[in-house]
């Protein structure tokens, strides 16, 4: 139960105090989102730190000047891939072979039905799909910092543009989708420090369905399992 309680102490700091978090926690923390899931596998998304105070200023003059920002101990801003093509998942699952000593060509069967997926669905929905898939790390990091002890504020307020051009993203392939800031709350000048958490009801945020439930459409096809283009 040590998670909820983690859980429940934390909340969206709207003021720090500038205290360093030390190596080992913001490892930590980094090395939770690293290993947080991702579609296929593929990892579409990195993490840029940033703990400079002169550049912080930057951003924060991009993020509607909010005060975490440069309060913070250090910014992590969560980047997506702009697309898919074959060279970046190649890259990947070549990697992934490397690691599990298995021949290259063992994932070129999948590969070549979610290459079809994502050409098919076109630029803006593959920019899209990996930006979501920058939400789970992103949630995993804010679940390690909580279990730290270290706080942490969901920024999506920014200029997503500008700070891609600031940070140099467009040539790497990357767009920036949440800010994540660390550090310590000032409990003086947080405003939300003493407020109750409040959440929705369990009842209200919990639908338990059946069949009798869902919708009475036509029997659906059952789509092949991808496993099957997976090499033994």
């Amino acid at each position: 139960m040590s998670l909820l309680t983690d859980l429940q102490w934390r909340y969206a700091t709207k003021k720090m105090n500038g205290a360093t978090v030390p190596p080992e926690k913001l490892a930590y923390i980094l090395e939770a989102a690293r290993l947080a899931p991702s579609s296929s596998g593929l990892q579409q998304y990195k993490i840029i730190v940033i703990s400079d105070k002169a550049l912080l200023e930057k951003v924060k003059g991009l993020a509607y000047n909010q005060s975490q920002i440069t309060d913070c101990s250090h910014l992590l801003v969560f980047a997506a891939w702009d697309g898919y093509s074959d060279a970046r998942i190649s890259s990947v699952f070549d990697y992934m072979m490397d690691e599990r000593s298995l021949p290259h060509n063992t994932m070129d069967g999948y590969k070549k039905v979610i290459m079809e997926l994502y050409e098919r669905s076109g630029p803006e929905w593959q920019a899209h799909h990996a930006a979501k898939q920058s939400y789970i790390p992103f949630a995993m990091a804010i679940a390690a910092a909580a279990e730290q002890k270290v706080d942490a504020t969901p920024i999506e307020g920014f200029l997503s543009d500008k700070l891609d051009e600031l940070l140099k993203l467009p040539s790497s392939g990357y767009r920036s989708t949440v800010l994540l800031p660390l550090g310590y709350r000032e409990e003086a000048g947080d405003w939300l420090v003493k407020m109750k958490k409040v959440r929705t009801p369990m009842a209200a945020f919990v639908t338990e369905m059946t069949l009798a439930d869902a919708a009475d459409t036509a029997e659906l096809p059952m789509a092949q399992n991808l496993d099957v283009y997976i090499q033994d």
